[in-house]
């Protein structure tokens, strides 16, 4: 499956943005799908996921009650509601494709897209 996220963008500090996460194909439904970020100088890190027809969701315990991942199967399409942004938020946001459960390891995620970028001003 290929991956296309957009909706980043320059935010401050307490806003908002959704990013979204297209994919190709027909079998989008076959996949749990995740949001990680990597902020300059750090290690990719796990943001949210979601399982296959969207039952469960998961997150990081830094993005908690702040960050909401959804899906549209009929739309082949991912999203990352992100509410309440903080300065530390500010990375680029990649979606990625597992196929079969969730998982948190980014090592375990089969596709990537090319990542979007958020900035959070403080």
């Amino acid at each position: 499956v290929q991956l296309q996220a957009s909706g980043g963008g320059l935010v401050q500090a307490g806003g908002s943005l959704r990013l979204s996460c297209a994919a190709s194909g027909r079998t989008f439904s076959s996949y749990s799908m995740g949001w990680f970020r990597q902020a300059p100088g750090k290690e990719r890190e796990f943001v949210a996921a979601i399982s296959r027809f969207g039952g469960t969701a998961y997150y990081a315990d830094s993005v908690k009650g702040r960050l909401s991942i959804s899906r549209d199967n009929a739309k082949n399409t991912v999203y990352l509601q992100m509410n309440s942004l903080k300065p530390e938020d500010t990375a680029v946001y990649y979606c990625a494709a597992v196929s079969g459960p969730y998982s948190r390891d980014p090592n375990r995620f089969d596709s990537w897209g090319q990542g979007t970028l958020v900035t959070v001003s403080s």
